[in-house]
């Protein structure tokens, strides 16, 4: 090709390909399938809100919000289900990075985890699930405390160390940018069902009372329980392979 001299910057000469040597020897670009396990996120939900058990806590929620006008109940009841959503989010993103700076490996910590979960099963269970959450001094505290969606409804009454380390226990074993969004959209949804039930939480006491609540929470602490129990399984699975098979 020739140009003149005062155009010859803006001129290039391309060589030319035949027209079956395009579509046939230039790469195309290959598309990555991106799945998203959808029974594994309603299991991880359906574990969490085994395990916080929100329809449990609503007598609880209502006696501490009870001086408190409907707007303040509200404002109450979105500031602890916001809160739970932060803690579970950083306890999924974080969770593996703690674990590898204290030395901990994931099957140790899915065992004591477990371990933590059966415990807190067997209290709902029998009815008596009370301090493996909130000990006296934490009592004492939210006496005198004004604001209450924070310290104690979401930590420790929803996102306690049942939750926490259950999340953590997920969001280690499943560490996929597919799976990490996933769990982070059931905890959204998690948070949100939790905020709603809350919404209605006097009209729910009204119509399942006090028995309704602990028939829930008693079939609550056994999904709970095996799902602990699975925890403790698959950890010990890990470390003693000749053990379990």
């Amino acid at each position: 090709m020739n140009c003149a001299a005062k155009t010859r910057i803006f001129c290039m000469d391309f060589p030319v390909a035949p027209i079956g040597y395009l579509s046939d020897n230039v790469t195309k670009p290959t598309v990555e399938h991106i799945v998203f396990d959808l029974p594994l996120y309603f299991k991880f939900f359906i574990g969490l809100f085994a395990l916080v058990n929100p329809v449990g806590i609503i007598p609880v929620f209502i006696s501490m919000t009870s001086y408190q006008m409907t707007a303040a109940r509200n404002k109450t009841n979105l500031t602890a289900n916001l809160s739970v959503a932060i803690i579970l989010w950083t306890s999924l993103f974080l969770g593996d990075a703690i674990l590898q700076l204290f030395g901990i490996s994931i099957d140790s910590f899915r065992i004591a985890g477990g371990i933590l979960v059966v415990t807190i099963a067997m209290s709902m269970i029998s009815g008596k699930l009370g301090e493996d959450k909130q000990n006296k001094q934490e009592k004492s505290e939210t006496a005198i405390r004004e604001s209450i969606g924070v310290v104690p409804l979401a930590l420790p009454l929803m996102a306690g160390p049942g939750a926490i380390s259950s999340t953590i226990v997920w969001g280690t074993r499943y560490h996929t940018v597919e799976h990490l969004i996933g769990f982070t959209v059931a905890i959204a949804l998690f948070a949100l069902s939790s905020w709603g039930l809350f919404r209605i939480a006097p009209w729910l006491v009204r119509l399942l009372g006090q028995t309704g609540i602990n028939v829930i929470t008693r079939i609550m602490g056994l999904l709970l329980m095996a799902l602990g129990i699975e925890f403790i399984v698959a950890g010990a699975r890990s470390l003693f392979p000749g053990l379990l098979n």
